[in-house]
């Protein structure tokens, strides 16, 4: 046996342990000030990094094409009177290649578009991301609901198992009853057993897509109870249209861009030699043009011209398909909402069945399996109310998303 202050410190070790493990957890906020502070999170920085990117391709799209100086000894070492450096001819040039044709212009407008699809897509991930975190929320707060849910029927079975066994004493029911309460109020516990650890899971999805450094284990506000804005007409093009609109732009400027990448760039140059002989100086000067005899960039221009195709046929779909999916999501919300008041409905009048099936088993007058019917009853239709609930957040979260704004007023 371990000595008396051993087991005090292990003992006081363990209770630290345990007062500071819910420490490490906290609640999260109302759903539209956690989407305000989730702003540096890890899914939002990547579309962020890709606009500083593009951000960083236009500056560089600006930049001229560097001079070259070279410096050239011609009639040295050699034999006769080129032995030595006695006839050497140095020659100390300035070169600069011009771009011709407006190359630089199409490669800065080919950047600019390029900036502007990311910062359309950069929208775009922003409404796909409040909407996963508005789903992310719900399903955290549904899971809690049901491990409470699933706490409430654990104890519904509690009790009938011990009405059961009291009945059996006073010999009005069989041993068999006895044992169909005790076993209900086993998978009774097996389930809440599966809903503690779902709730776990959701709350640490929840923690992850927040980007939040202590896992959340609450909620301060809830969602699934929130009621949504008043659907509004969008304020402009869908995100996803924008984004493909960028896109279509981007490419028409790429293929300028490869057009003209086919154009010659001329190269002058200038500069002074010096001849050792006599030790006279003098100016030259040259121009370089490459002749495009082989090289005309049309393989370049012609994936150029089928990314343009592309890009133009995406656009389309895309406006097809962005009003009726939005319609279609509207539609859904619609529909779950009076699906959530029905649902509410059918849970009042199963927890009412239960109570009464409850009543009559105690009072003799109802078999075991009729009061168990009325529980499972009430047990699906709270599951009914919760999921028509979660139902219905989705469909708001997708309406939003398409609209390329915030869920429930965020």
């Amino acid at each position: 046996m371990l000595p008396i202050h051993t087991r005090l410190a292990a003992l006081v070790a363990a209770g630290g342990l345990a007062s500071a493990g819910p420490a490490l957890a906290e609640t999260a906020p109302p759903f539209p000030d956690l989407l305000a502070r989730s702003a540096d999170a890890p899914a939002r920085l990547e579309s962020r990094a890709g606009v500083d990117a593009a951000e960083g391709r236009l500056l560089q799209s600006r930049a001229w094409r560097n001079p070259e100086l070279s410096l050239g000894v011609e009639n040295f070492a050699g034999k006769g009177p080129l032995e030595g450096f006695d006839a050497a001819e140095t020659t100390l040039s300035l070169s600069q290649t011009l771009e011709l044709g407006g190359k630089r212009s199409a490669r800065i407008a080919g950047a600019t578009q390029g900036l502007k699809l990311a910062r359309a897509q950069d929208i775009q991930a922003r409404a796909d991301y409040a909407a996963a975190l508005a789903l992310a929320y719900a399903e955290a707060e549904a899971a809690d609901r049901r491990a409470d849910q699933a706490g409430d029927l654990l104890a519904a079975a509690q009790a009938d198992a011990r009405a059961a066994r009291l009945l059996v004493e006073a010999g009005k029911e069989a041993e068999l009853r006895a044992l169909q309460g005790q076993a209900e109020a086993q998978a009774a516990e097996a389930a809440v057993e599966e809903a503690k650890a779902a709730r776990e899971g959701a709350f640490a999805r929840l923690s992850a897509l927040a980007g939040a450094e202590r896992p959340f284990d609450a909620l301060a506000a809830s969602l699934l109870d929130a009621e949504p804005p008043a659907a509004a007409p969008a304020p402009g093009a869908a995100p996803s249209i924008l984004a493909a609109e960028a896109d279509r732009d981007r490419a028409q400027a790429q293929v300028r861009v490869e057009r003209l990448a086919a154009l010659p760039e001329l190269t002058l140059s200038a500069g002074v030699r010096r001849f050792a002989g006599d030790d006279s100086t003098a100016f030259v000067a040259g121009a370089a043009l490459p002749l495009p005899l082989f090289d005309r960039n049309r393989g370049n221009t012609a994936a150029a011209r089928a990314d343009l195709r592309a890009a133009e046929a995406r656009l389309a779909r895309i406006q097809l398909e962005a009003q009726a999916d939005l319609a279609a999501a509207r539609a859904l919300a619609r529909g779950a909402a009076a699906r959530v008041g029905a649902a509410q409905s059918g849970e009042a009048a199963a927890a009412e069945a239960y109570r009464l099936s409850r009543i009559g088993y105690e009072a003799g007058r109802l078999p075991l399996i009729e009061l168990t019917a009325a529980r499972r009853a009430l047990a699906s239709a709270r599951l009914q109310a919760l999921e028509a609930r979660l139902a219905r957040v989705r469909a708001e979260a997708e309406a939003a998303r398409l609209a390329g704004k915030p869920p429930f007023g965020a």
